[in-house]
C-alpha cells in the first residue's frame, strides 16, 4: 500500500470512527488533523494547531456571522410567522394554489431572516400547517411545499453556510450573499410555478378562496410584514451598493430588528437575552467547526494529499461538467449524514483544489454546493428536513418522503440550470459597486 493510500485510509477511519461516536464535528476535524500531522510528517503539529486557531479566528469577516444569527434569532423571536400568514394569505388568493403559495414565500422572508433550513422550515410550518390542515388543502401538497422552500434557508442571503463557505474558500462573503439572490429567486419561481401547474390539474384538492379584501385591507394585513421586508432589502442593498461591507450590514441588521421588535412589543429582556444566548452558541459551535476545518486544510496541505488527489482528478480526464456530477453524487451521498456545515468544512480540503484545476469559478462553486446541499437536506428518506416535518405533522417518515420528492427533483433542475447557465449566479456580483 502506498504511503498516500495509508494516509487516506486512517484520516477516513479515523473521522468515521469519531462521527460515529457522536463526537462534535470540530472536535472531530482537530483530531483528525492531529493525526494526519503528527503520523504522517514531520511538521509541529501543536504549533501549526496554535498558530491555525489564531489565523482562523481573528478576521474581521468572521464578525458577520454571529451578528447576522443575532439578528435572525431576535426576529424569529417576535411574532413574525404570525405576521407572515395573515400579510402573505391576501395577496396570494388569485393563484392557482392559493395558500400553498403561503408556504413558498414565507420560507423564502424567513430564509432571509434566519440564514437556517431547519429554522426556517421548523417555524413556517408551525404556523402554516395548522391552517392549511383547517382549511381543507391536500396535506401532501402542504408538506411538500415546505420541505422544497425550507431549504432556500440556505441560499437566501444572508446565509449561514454562505459565510461559512466564504471564510474556508476565501471568497468574498459580499459578493456570495448578491450571487445567491437570483438562483433563490429562480428557486422560489420554480416551486411556485409547479405548485399553480399542480393545481390546476387538481382542482378539486384545493379549497375555494375566502372572500376578496379591498388593497387598504391587504395593506393593513402586511403592516407588520412590510418593515421586515425593506429591513432585508437595506441589509442587501447596502452590500450591493457597496455603502456598507457584510459586516456593517449586520449591525444595521441587528439594530433594526431590534428596532422592531421593540415597535412589535414583542422585545423583552427575557426575549434579548435568549436571543443573545441563542446567537452564542450556534456562533461558537460555528466557530469550532471553521477552527477544526482550517487545521485541517493545513494538515492536508503538508501532507499534499489534496495536490495528490487534484492531479489525480486530471488524469482521469474529466471535464468540469463530469466533475460536478460526480460532486452532485458525492454530496447527495453525504447528506444522509452529516449537515450542511459540515459537509462543506470536511470536503473544501481535498475538493476546492480539483475545482480550481478545472478552471471552475469559486464564486459559482459556492452557489452551487449551496444547492445541492439543499437537495441533501430533502434526500429521502434521510434529509434532515424530512425528520424536521416528520415531527412537525405526525406523519412517517415515507409519507414526508412521497411528498417533498417533486422538491427535491425541481432543485435538481436548478443545479442544471445554473450549470447551463452561470450567469444566473455571476450576473450580479459583476455589477456590484466596490466589488
Amino acid at each position: 500500500m502506498s504511503g498516500e493510500a495509508l494516509l487516506a485510509l486512517v484520516v477516513l477511519g479515523t473521522l468515521f470512527f469519531l462521527l460515529a461516536s457522536g463526537v462534535w464535528i470540530g472536535v472531530t476535524l482537530l483530531v483528525v488533523g492531529f493525526v494526519a500531522l503528527f503520523f504522517f510528517t514531520p511538521a509541529p503539529a501543536g504549533s501549526l494547531l496554535a498558530s491555525t486557531v489564531w489565523d482562523s479566528s481573528w478576521g474581521w469577516a468572521l464578525t458577520a456571522l454571529p451578528l447576522f444569527i443575532w439578528m435572525g434569532e431576535i426576529l424569529f423571536r417576535s411574532r413574525l410567522s404570525e405576521d407572515m400568514f395573515k400579510g402573505l394569505a391576501p395577496w396570494l388568493g388569485w393563484l392557482p394554489g392559493r395558500l400553498l403559495h403561503v408556504n413558498i414565500l414565507g420560507c423564502g422572508v424567513m430564509a432571509a431572516v434566519s440564514g437556517s433550513s431547519s429554522v426556517t422550515c421548523a417555524t413556517i410550518g408551525r404556523m402554516s400547517m395548522p391552517e392549511l390542515r383547517r382549511r381543507g388543502y391536500d396535506e401532501g401538497m402542504s408538506i411538500g411545499t415546505l420541505a422544497g422552500s425550507g431549504t432556500l434557508g440556505l441560499l437566501i442571503p444572508p446565509s449561514i453556510m454562505m459565510i461559512v463557505y466564504g471564510i474556508t474558500a476565501q471568497v468574498s462573503i459580499g459578493r456570495l450573499f448578491i450571487a445567491g439572490f437570483l438562483p433563490g429567486l429562480m428557486m422560489i419561481g420554480l416551486f411556485m410555478a409547479y405548485t399553480a401547474a399542480w393545481s390546476m390539474l387538481n382542482p378539486s384538492k384545493v379549497p375555494a378562496g375566502d372572500l376578496g379584501m379591498s388593497f387598504g385591507e391587504k395593506l393593513w394585513n402586511a403592516r407588520r410584514l412590510i418593515p421586515v421586508i425593506l429591513l432585508i432589502i437595506a441589509v442587501l442593498g447596502s452590500i450591493y451598493g457597496g455603502v456598507a461591507t457584510p459586516t456593517e450590514a449586520a449591525v444595521m441588521g441587528v439594530v433594526g430588528a431590534l428596532v422592531l421588535a421593540a415597535a412589535t412589543r414583542t422585545l423583552s429582556w427575557e426575549s434579548f437575552r435568549e436571543s443573545l444566548l441563542g446567537a452564542v452558541r450556534t456562533s461558537c459551535l460555528i466557530g469550532l467547526i471553521l477552527v477544526g476545518a482550517a487545521f485541517v486544510t493545513m494538515a492536508m496541505a503538508f501532507t499534499g494529499l489534496p495536490a495528490s488527489m487534484a492531479n489525480w482528478v486530471n488524469g482521469l480526464g474529466l471535464s468540469p461538467i463530469g466533475l460536478i456530477v460526480i460532486l452532485t453524487m458525492l454530496y447527495m451521498v453525504l447528506g444522509c449524514f452529516l449537515d450542511g456545515v459540515s459537509m462543506i468544512v470536511l470536503t473544501a480540503p481535498v475538493v476546492l483544489p480539483m475545482v480550481a484545476t478545472q478552471h471552475i469559478d469559486p464564486l459559482w462553486f459556492g452557489i452551487y454546493i449551496v444547492l445541492v446541499v439543499e437537495m441533501a437536506q430533502i434526500t429521502p428518506p434521510v434529509g434532515f428536513n424530512l425528520f424536521v416535518l416528520q415531527n412537525l405533522t405526525g406523519r412517517d417518515i415515507w409519507t414526508v418522503t412521497r411528498a417533498s420528492m417533486p422538491f427535491f427533483l425541481l432543485l435538481g433542475l436548478g443545479v442544471v440550470l445554473i450549470t447551463a447557465w452561470p450567469d444566473i449566479v455571476l450576473a450580479l456580483p459583476r455589477q456590484m459597486i466596490g466589488r
